[in-house]
């Protein structure tokens, strides 16, 4: 496995582009077009918050087809909430993109992220469309990572080479977030692209799963937006025969490329949360089913006190516990254990004396591991979240400004 340059333009036959069309007011890029030589596979997961965008919508009738030939993404404007408009301008979208890249309108993505219930200015974003199919090259997936970011300081994009049976596949992708993050989607979009010749069921197993290990199991602040959505392209043009059987060693090379792409994109979106100073990573071991230990993660992942606490370098592991009890989840407290770093902090769901210098020390690192075990069950889980700071609060108070 190695790691390789490109993003979402490393496997063969993808080509991108990110423009400015004039949608965001600093003059920067807002226009992403990701386009495949030939037509590609889809696989799609999406927000699971009942308002959807106008985008995406469309976006999710068009991927229930399983074959498309590119992708559009315009930020500054999320496109939804603006009633007919939105989706008259989503079909529009479609329909130009299809007509200058000479395939049929459904087989155009098309998703939108940024300030909710504003009206895309749609005559610059046409214009848009025709720069960037006009700027597509096969070096352009950088540009592409570009023009997606909203409160984002960083872009974040990845891509890895495999082999199956001898033919050398590879995985490119590219995401944009850093608010409103939380399981089952948040502010967040992600393309990933493939060359791999895979069948559409397998492609769809592996793609649910390395979704589920890693973009569902980040939180910056327990929210989920509207536009939310993170799909896979594979356009079968790496030569290699087709993957068709689970147990192959084609198959469990390609779900591990396909899982580090993810994995290093997930990661990404938090290290890069709005404010964050502080990459976290919560485990919960000992518990008496999955569903417990999931209800703990989300609960202390997305806690203020918790979060700010973490900010402060202070280890009210109080905070944590008390996370945990309203969570849902079923447990005994007397059972608890909690450690901050390698130190324990709470001992059967109790204080116990332990050297606040030494916690001191290990809060004021930028990654930092939190482990409770409720030493009940066999069942773990884990989620990366990051700390709340003043500047998730400035970030937020003007983010329409």
């Amino acid at each position: 496995m190695n790691i390789i340059k490109g993003g979402v333009t490393a496997p063969i036959g993808f080509s991108a582009s990110g423009v400015a069309c004039g949608i965001k007011k600093d003059g920067s890029r807002d226009v992403a077009l990701v386009c495949s030589d030939s037509l590609c596979a889809v696989s799609g997961v999406f927000t699971k918050n009942v308002v959807k965008g106008h985008s995406l919508l469309m976006t999710m009738e068009h991927a229930s087809r399983n074959s498309a030939k590119a992708i559009v993404i315009n930020s500054g404007n999320a496109n939804a909430c603006v009633g007919e408009q939105g989706k008259a301008d989503a079909i529009a979208v479609a329909s130009l993109t299809a007509e200058l890249l000479n395939c049929k309108p459904h087989e155009v993505l098309f998703n939108s992220t940024g300030v909710i219930g504003q009206p895309l200015n749609i005559k610059a974003l046409k214009s848009g469309i025709k720069t960037a199919i006009d700027s597509l090259s096969n070096s352009g997936g950088h540009d592409a990572a570009q023009a997606i970011l909203t409160t984002d300081t960083v872009t974040k994009e990845f891509a890895v080479e495999t082999e199956t049976n001898g033919i050398k596949v590879r995985v490119g992708g590219m995401a944009k977030g850093s608010g409103m993050i939380h399981p089952n989607m948040a502010t967040m979009i992600g393309v990933i692209t493939t060359d791999i010749n895979i069948t559409q069921t397998l492609m769809d197993m592996a793609f649910k799963e390395a979704v589920n290990l890693s973009f569902n199991r980040i939180s910056v602040d327990g929210d989920t937006s509207v536009c939310d959505m993170v799909v896979l392209l594979s356009n079968k043009a790496a030569g290699n025969g087709v993957i068709d059987d689970k147990d192959s060693q084609g198959y469990a090379s390609f779900k591990k490329a396909l899982g580090m792409v993810c994995d290093y994109l997930a990661k990404a979106i938090v290290k890069d949360g709005e404010g964050a100073t502080k990459l976290v990573e919560i485990i919960v071991d000992g518990a008496k089913t999955q569903h417990d230990a999931e209800k703990i993660l989300y609960a202390v992942a997305k806690s203020p006190l918790v979060k700010t606490a973490i900010f402060g370098e202070d280890a009210n592991w109080g905070r944590i516990i008390t996370a945990a009890g309203y969570s849902g989840a079923i447990f005994n407290p007397n059972f608890i254990d909690i450690y901050i770093g390698g130190l324990k902090v709470c001992s059967n769901g109790a204080a116990i004396a332990f050297n606040e210098e030494k916690a001191k020390k290990i809060l004021s690192q930028k990654e930092i591991t939190i482990r409770i075990n409720l030493n009940e069950g066999g069942f773990s889980d884990k989620i990366l979240t990051c700390d709340l700071s003043y500047d998730y609060i400035k970030i937020n108070g003007s983010y329409r400004s």
